[in-house]
């Protein structure tokens, strides 16, 4: 039955139409954002997941700074025991020089005392951002951050001060340097220890940020190729669409030439 007053074939042009012109919207959407899962809308579940595992990404990406922090400042306090290490040698050699008959011990024992100052002078100098782990006065540990898991408090690791400052006070023997020497080679050990495991630490983080933001892409991420082939088909669709609305609502006026005399 053809009814002026209502019109079924272009409801139903118009329902398809609807339909196709919504779908369209979320492929131009997906391709514009490269997301299937932008909003919660889109599934609830995995967009809640994904906003988990972003936050976590995020704050492993802050433990990978200050990683790097720490990691700095053990290399100043490591170059610094280094350096000075090499000064107490030479102190070292200095008193076994001084017990050779026939030296000049006052010219040795200046020699001497530049030195130790010098190792006094690496000890107060070996600050990067505010933290010195080798002077008397101020120095303190290192504290740094090394991991992160939702709801729990940040890990961290302590690396102990070394007094390289005092190191050195009241030893005027071979014997008392060789054993101040030896401290400072046990705190040298230590630290590259602690910045060993730091780099390795900071290697791990990376890796696992990766891993996460991959797991990130395979819940929301959407396929480019796929969604490049159903905008195509979402389009022919609408072309389609709109002819056979067109075509619908031109039906009526055909009536008009039943009562054309």
């Amino acid at each position: 039955m053809t009814s002026l007053l209502t019109n079924a074939s272009a409801m139903t042009a118009l329902q398809t139409l609807s339909s196709t012109n919504k779908n369209l919207g979320v492929t131009q959407n997906r391709i514009a954002t490269g997301e299937r899962v932008s909003t919660a809308s889109d599934n609830a579940a995995y967009w809640s997941i994904a906003t988990s595992m972003r936050t976590q990404s995020g704050a492993l990406g802050a433990v990978q700074d200050a990683l790097g922090l720490g990691a700095a400042i053990l290399d100043t306090a490591s170059s610094a025991l280094e350096e000075a290490i090499n000064k107490t040698k030479e102190i070292v050699q200095k008193y076994v020089a001084r017990a050779t008959p026939g030296t000049d011990t006052a010219a040795i024992d200046a020699e001497i005392t530049q030195l130790k100052a010098q190792v006094v002078s690496i000890a107060q100098n070996a600050d990067f951002q505010g933290v010195n782990m080798l002077k008397s006065t101020g120095g303190s540990a290192a504290n740094i951050v090394t991991g992160y898991q939702p709801g729990a408090a940040p890990t961290t690791m302590s690396v102990a001060a070394y007094d390289l400052e005092a190191a050195l006070t009241g030893a005027t023997t071979t014997v008392a340097v060789d054993t101040a020497l030896k401290a400072m080679q046990s705190a040298a050990a230590t630290i590259g220890a602690a910045k060993t495991r730091v780099d390795s630490q900071k290697s791990f983080t990376s890796k696992l940020v990766d891993s996460i933001d991959r797991g990130i892409g395979q819940l929301v991420d959407a396929d480019m190729n796929k969604e490049s082939a159903r905008l195509a088909a979402l389009q022919t669709q609408q072309q389609l669409g709109i002819q056979a609305l067109s075509i619908a609502n031109s039906s009526s006026q055909s009536l008009l030439s039943l009562f054309r005399g």
